[in-house]
């Protein structure tokens, strides 16, 4: 049969469509490599040979949670007024008792003036009655008097001494409220927020300045009750915030809010305020034990995102994909791929750091 100069064009077009395909197949079988997948063998390798084994290993579960300051104070007052002085800018680091807010209090300071010269009054006044009432006592005592006048003078006494408490309480109470004026740190911490600016009008209750103490962190995280079974407080977690890697002590395991779960509480140093309050956080908690393949991780080799081993068989070594698992120290887990018994090579630059067999 004869072809057209364009059949033949389409008839070559056709054939490079298929030689495409069929690489681009292969391709695509090679990236997706499923754990226990091999490479033909070809002659052994030089290194050391590492027998897989099954271990057991301590299980975990990781929670998630938050990790938040271990005290915090959103501070206020309980009187109206202008904000004479702002000590602090957010991002402060300040001491326990330190001020922070001076709020105008000159009408309290008329006030102090006047419960002073009430006390005194009432302590005059106090003063004169006990005079009266020893003199009909002793009056009475010798019948010069009679009883309805001692009784009023004791009477008036307990009067004087009533009114006495009564301005002195008052006095108490106004020095009290007077210290509103002066809004100090409950406790040493950084200025976290800062609400109001000199000038502005203070109102019983809003909000003034936000302190956090950072020198040690709270991280909760909720977990069923079989994980928090086996919890205690003092003991001692792996934990992450952010990624970097701490160690927290449990404070506490209390029944959560949210359904069946508990919360549980873990405290982390922090003395040099590195890590920030409201960080990601991650408790790595005890769950039981379980049965793991582990090999060196010096045994893993890699083709982009693909991770095998050179498996040692008797035609041979080959390589073998593997999916794993997490690494723990110089070992890694190996979720799907091998099996105890198994024979890997680790490369001869690697095998001198490798566990032995």
């Amino acid at each position: 049969m004869i072809m057209t100069n364009h059949q033949v064009g389409a008839l070559r077009v056709s054939r490079l469509t298929v030689v495409a395909a069929s690489v681009t197949a292969f391709a695509l079988a090679c990236n997706r490599a499923e754990p226990g997948a091999t490479v033909a063998a070809t002659s052994e390798r030089a290194g050391a040979v590492y027998t897989v084994r099954d271990t057991t290993v301590n299980a975990s579960f990781s929670a998630a949670g938050v990790a938040a300051p271990i005290q915090q104070a959103t501070l206020s007052t309980k009187l109206m007024g202008t904000v004479m002085e702002v000590t602090a800018m957010e991002g402060d680091r300040i001491a326990g008792g330190q001020l922070l807010v001076r709020i105008d209090a000159r009408d309290l300071s008329a006030k102090s003036a006047q419960a002073a010269a009430a006390i005194l009054e009432a302590e005059a006044v106090r003063g004169d009655a006990v005079t009266q009432t020893n003199r009909i006592r002793a009056l009475y005592a010798d019948s010069a008097a009679p009883r309805a006048q001692l009784d009023a003078a004791e009477t008036g006494l307990a009067r004087a001494d009533a009114a006495l408490r009564a301005a002195r309480a008052a006095a108490s109470e106004l020095e009290s409220v007077q210290s509103y004026s002066e809004i100090r740190a409950p406790f040493a911490g950084i200025v976290t927020r800062r609400f109001v600016d000199p000038g502005a009008f203070a109102a019983p209750g809003a909000p003034l300045v936000t302190v956090q103490d950072v020198t040690r962190l709270r991280v909760t995280a909720s977990v069923t009750p079989d994980i928090a079974r086996g919890l205690r407080r003092g003991d001692v977690l792996e934990a992450t915030i952010e990624g970097q890697p701490v160690r927290a002590t449990i404070e506490g395991v209390v029944p959560s809010t949210a359904g069946n779960l508990y919360a549980v509480n873990a405290l982390v140093p922090n003395p040099r305020a590195a890590m920030l309050a409201g960080s990601a956080a991650m408790l790595e908690l005890p769950a039981g034990s379980r049965h793991v393949i582990m090999v060196p991780a010096a045994a893993i080799v890699r083709e982009g995102d693909l991770a095998g081993v050179i498996l040692r068989t008797a035609q041979g070594d080959e390589r073998r994909w593997v999916r794993m698992g997490r690494a723990a120290g110089t070992m890694v887990e190996v979720l799907a791929g091998l099996r105890a018994g198994d024979r890997v090579v680790i490369a001869s630059s690697a095998a001198a750091a490798a566990p032995g067999n």
